[in-house]
């Protein structure tokens, strides 16, 4: 059997990051994906669907710590129904997508804050290329451009194209 699911939506509101009583991180919340189609009459009709993610562990404090409203994400991982009890006694069921892979789509700068001046991340952390700018990690760099042993430098990345993946 095989439970994968995956969606591209904009972020309704901030993500909610809480602990389990054995401290490990959680972090929900839900996006928006939509699709147009023409109804009967021939008019563009417009359709929203709202998904609601939940991510664990170290995925649950990068969600919390990069994710803002309004950012476009790409969200795989698995269908879950849980079933939960409301204050009344009633049984009640949610239906999620518990994330496995988490990736942001947004240029940087875009999203909510969009139309206001891009600020280039220059910041590097280790293991962390992070997408924003790719810098010189250490290896050593003839004046012409070629690396040791002559192979070329590659050209720099450009994430500021319109493709989502």
């Amino acid at each position: 059997m095989f439970n994968q699911c995956n969606f591209i939506g904009r972020l309704g509101q901030a993500p909610e990051q809480r602990f389990t009583a054995n401290g490990t991180p959680v972090t929900s919340f839900s996006i928006a994906t939509s699709e147009k189609y023409k109804d009967q009459n021939g008019q563009v009709q417009e359709q929203t669907e709202w998904i609601n993610v939940v991510a664990w562990k170290q995925l649950a404090e990068i969600c919390a710590k990069y994710l803002e409203k309004g950012k476009l994400v790409f969200i795989s991982g698995k269908l879950q129904t849980r079933k939960w009890q409301d204050k009344s006694g009633q049984d009640r069921y949610s239906t999620e997508i518990v994330a496995q892979t988490m990736k942001m789509l947004d240029s940087p700068g875009s999203g909510q804050g969009a139309g206001q001046p891009q600020q280039q991340n220059n910041a590097q952390t280790p293991g962390n290329t992070g997408g924003y700018a790719r810098q010189n990690q250490g290896h050593p760099q003839q004046q012409n451009g070629q690396q040791p042993g002559g192979a070329p430098e590659p050209p720099p990345f450009n994430f500021d194209d319109s493709i989502p993946f």
